[in-house]
């Protein structure tokens, strides 16, 4: 075992002490040493309850043998930290998350893994450390929340949202800004769409490294603890077997993992994260990939925000293995990938299928059929930008018009709520980028006052930082370069018009060459917006977004 490292010999008598010093046994310390990285905490909904996942996790460690060994993980709410300074630190949390499973597996030679994460970069955080670890290991979520209900309609953050937009713009008075406020999070888990949490933890699924029912199982059903129980007991499994991280996550488990991804209709964040893991294992997943398997990969899904559907919904309708299930039979994923399950993912999706076909639909009677996710590039984009096109009304697949710049999202959001964008607008938020944020502050506000205004099917967003999986409209984030490394973006002035062709996966900025040109050359490169702290070192060592956010070495450029 790993963990004999500091359990066995005489040299680890002081070692054998301190863990006795904390309750273990002599039988206890004879066996695999089991970390569960709780992201339990009391400032994220999708967390508060993460200490009884946790503790069912460990309760089926212990029942298969193991001796569980809780260790804490940090987290971020997106929601709490949107539109302020905070979110510049959720998606650079993802670097320390993975930085602390590293460290604590490491240090403390833990034998396997069990991950307990439930929201956005957490978990693609936890499974980065993991891969560095390569040892036995497997996710757990807690789960989602359940849907709200305003005038007896379903109601999420989404809606919440969206209804400020409602109300700057007078639709809505406080009175029913308040019903939403106090009914759209009825209880713990990750937010009820398909929003970023949601999406990861269904993507777990995909890529082969969680149980079934992983991402759809609610927060509070007794479902979700037995999950966690079988969870403990699966990775202990694992570990008798000797598969690892890497076993699992091969490059056909991230092409799988990518044709789930288009199918359900995820969060463009799913962008950012998918191959900053892969990167952890050692495969190169580029936007060239999402698009060839966006392209050939229907889509079955319409969840919140891209329809009226939520993740209740979706485990009702038969879960993300009716979705694998269908799309193994579509010829779209290679079920002989390996599981957690310790079995092929076409064994462990055996005989699941479709129970609403409203919820999901039959391949062959797909809502689209290519995926929820474009790639467009362009002259204003030439390394390429994201939106989830499942999202966006027919009427803004193809779009033109004059360029309304901002240089932050705050100004952004002052122009929004003070209603001085007009519609036809093409709203350019930049330096919000990985290292010019830094940190690609989520732009959930902005497009939601939109959509709150009624203005999502008539004004496109374009940003280097990026969307919350809640948003929906003509929204393309990921813009690469981004302006604070000199990309076209931060050459664009007022009134510029910009082309959209998202069928054409095109957004380009039509402005003659040579004035391009001329910009380029009288453009001053604009000091780092933080120069302390943890932020500025991140700023320095960011990679571009569409390499994944991915941190580099201080000596290696991007290649």
């Amino acid at each position: 075992m790993y963990s004999d490292r500091v359990k066995k010999g005489i040299d680890r008598a002081p070692h054998r002490s301190l863990f006795k010093a904390m309750g273990y046994t002599d039988a206890e310390l004879e066996r695999p040493l089991v970390g569960i990285v709780s992201a339990y905490s009391e400032i994220v909904p999708g967390h508060i309850h993460l200490d009884k996942i946790a503790g069912a996790a460990a309760d089926g460690v212990r029942m298969a043998g193991g001796t569980p060994v809780t260790v804490p993980a940090i987290g971020v709410c997106d929601g709490i930290a949107m539109n302020h300074e905070g979110m510049k630190y959720s998606l650079a949390s993802r670097e320390l998350i993975a930085d602390s499973v590293e460290t604590m597996a490491m240090a403390h030679c833990f034998d396997a893994l069990v991950l307990v994460p439930n929201c956005d970069k957490i978990v693609p955080g936890m499974v980065m450390g993991a891969l560095r670890v390569n040892r036995p290991a497997i996710v757990v979520s807690g789960g989602p929340m359940y849907v709200g209900s305003v005038d007896d309609r379903a109601c999420s953050l989404s809606n919440l949202f969206e209804a400020v937009g409602a109300r700057a713009a007078g639709k809505i008075d406080d009175a029913k800004l308040k019903e939403y406020e106090d009914s759209a999070c009825p209880g713990c888990g990750s937010c009820s769409g398909m929003f970023t949490a949601n999406s990861m933890n269904c993507l777990m699924e995909g890529l082969g490294f969680a149980l079934p029912g992983n991402g759809t199982i609610p927060s509070t059903s007794a479902a979700r603890i037995r999950h966690a129980k079988e969870s403990g007991v699966a990775v202990m499994k694992l570990w008798e077997r000797n598969i690892c991280p890497k076993d699992i996550m091969t490059e056909k488990a991230f092409r799988n993992g990518l044709a789930l991804d288009m199918a359900l209709g995820c969060s463009t964040n799913s962008v950012l994260h998918l191959p900053a893991i892969a990167h952890e294992a050692g495969i190169a997943i580029n936007l060239d990939i999402v698009n060839e398997i966006s392209q050939s990969t229907p889509n079955l899904c319409h969840l919140d925000p891209a329809g009226h559907h939520h993740i209740e919904d979706l485990h009702r309708a038969g879960g993300v293995s009716a979705v694998i299930h269908e799309i193994i039979q579509a010829g779209k994923y290679d079920g002989s990938a390996l599981s957690a399950a310790g079995c092929t993912i076409a064994e462990a999706v055996k005989g699941c299928r479709i129970l609403d076909h409203d919820v999901i639909r039959p391949a062959g009677d797909p809502y689209s059929p290519f995926g929820g996710i474009a790639v467009l590039r362009g002259s204003l984009a030439p390394d390429g930008c994201v939106v989830k096109q499942s999202a966006v009304a027919p009427e803004m697949m193809k779009h033109s018009g004059p360029a309304r710049v901002f240089d932050s999202e705050d100004e952004a959001i002052q122009a929004i709520m003070g209603l001085k964008i007009k519609e036809g607008d093409v709203v350019i938020i930049r330096y919000e980028g990985p290292a010019g944020g830094p940190g690609m502050r989520e732009m959930l506000s902005p497009t939601s006052a939109l959509a709150g205004m009624g203005l999502d099917k008539k004004v496109a967003l374009l940003t280097d930082g990026r969307f919350s999986g809640a948003t929906r409209g003509a929204a393309m984030g990921h813009v690469s370069p981004e302006a604070f490394s000199g990309g076209p973006i931060a050459f664009v002035q007022e009134g510029d018009i910009i082309a959209i062709d998202i069928p054409g996966k095109r957004v380009d900025l039509l402005v003659d060459e040579k004035e391009l040109e001329a910009r380029k050359a009288a453009h001053v490169k604009r000091k780092p917006n933080v120069t302390t702290g943890w932020l500025a070192r991140y700023s320095a060592l960011v990679s571009s977004a569409d390499k994944g956010a991915i941190l580099l070495p201080p000596d290696k450029e991007e290649s």
